[in-house]
This record gives structure tokens, C-alpha cells and sequence, in this order.
């Protein structure tokens, strides 16, 4: 005698083969990998998000001097074919925004960010120490 299993939810078993392999990419739910570095000439900070433009990037000084990463992609796959009908049809959106505080150190003006071989990287630059000796007379009253 065979044992048959019966579910509920039979259309997505019938399809995990088809569905689940390495040719269909699954939508990720899980944020980029961020590393912060600090230097004695600044800070870098490193997102990991492969196969990322740099149009999908918007990096800026919000109005409370942090600094704001924002990563927004949207990929539809339209494949116009009135010969055949969709069962499963996946569309790709990836959204992504975090907010650093940035160290009362860091050149606010001279801040810079590129993207290469899927990581963005910012580059935080300290204030030139200053060498200023302050040598003047403190009246007492």
C-alpha cells in the first residue's frame, strides 16, 4: 500500500521544482551587509549590494547632519505573449534606507561615495586638526 500526502496548499509543491532553482531569483529580505572603518585621516563606511548601479543610490546629509543611504531598484519582466498565461509571474523591488550619525569630526563638505564591484563606498574625511596656540591675557575682575 502507498501512502499518499495530502495538503492544502497543493499548487506551490507541484511547482517547487520548477520554481525553486537557481534560474529564478528569489526577492531577499534581508538589509545590506554595512562596515564603518576609521582611519586617523577619516572614516569609510562600505555597503555590500551586489549587482547595484549607481543610479539605484541616493546618498545625502539629512537635515540633521546624519548621513542617509538610500538603495531603491525595481526590475519588471514583461514578456508580452498572447500564446501563453502566467501561473506565477515574479516582479523584483528592492528598497533600502539607513540612517548613520555622523562623529562630530567628520568635513561634512568634503564627503565623497562610489560604487564598484557591487559595494558602495563613502568616504568620511576628519577636520585638518588645526595647530592654532592660543596666547593671550585674562584680565581679572
Amino acid at each position: 500500500m502507498t501512502l499518499v500526502r495530502r495538503n492544502a496548499a497543493w499548487l506551490p509543491e507541484v511547482f517547487n521544482d520548477f520554481f525553486d532553482n537557481g534560474y529564478m531569483h528569489r526577492a531577499n529580505a534581508m538589509a545590506p551587509a554595512i562596515n564603518v572603518i576609521e582611519t586617523s585621516k577619516g572614516y569609510t563606511v562600505e555597503l555590500a549590494a551586489p549587482g547595484m548601479k549607481k543610479e539605484d543610490f541616493m546618498v545625502h546629509i539629512n537635515d540633521e547632519g546624519n548621513l542617509t543611504v538610500k538603495l531603491e531598484k525595481k526590475e519588471e519582466q514583461n514578456n508580452e505573449d498572447k500564446t501563453r498565461r502566467y501561473l506565477r509571474r515574479e516582479f523584483s523591488y528592492t528598497k533600502f534606507e539607513q540612517t548613520l550619525v555622523l562623529p562630530d569630526d567628520v568635513d561634512k563638505s568634503k564627503i565623497a561615495a562610489s560604487v564598484a564591484n557591487g559595494v558602495l563606498t563613502v568616504e568620511l574625511p576628519k577636520f585638518e586638526p588645526t595647530q592654532e596656540k592660543v596666547s593671550r591675557k585674562i584680565e581679572v575682575i
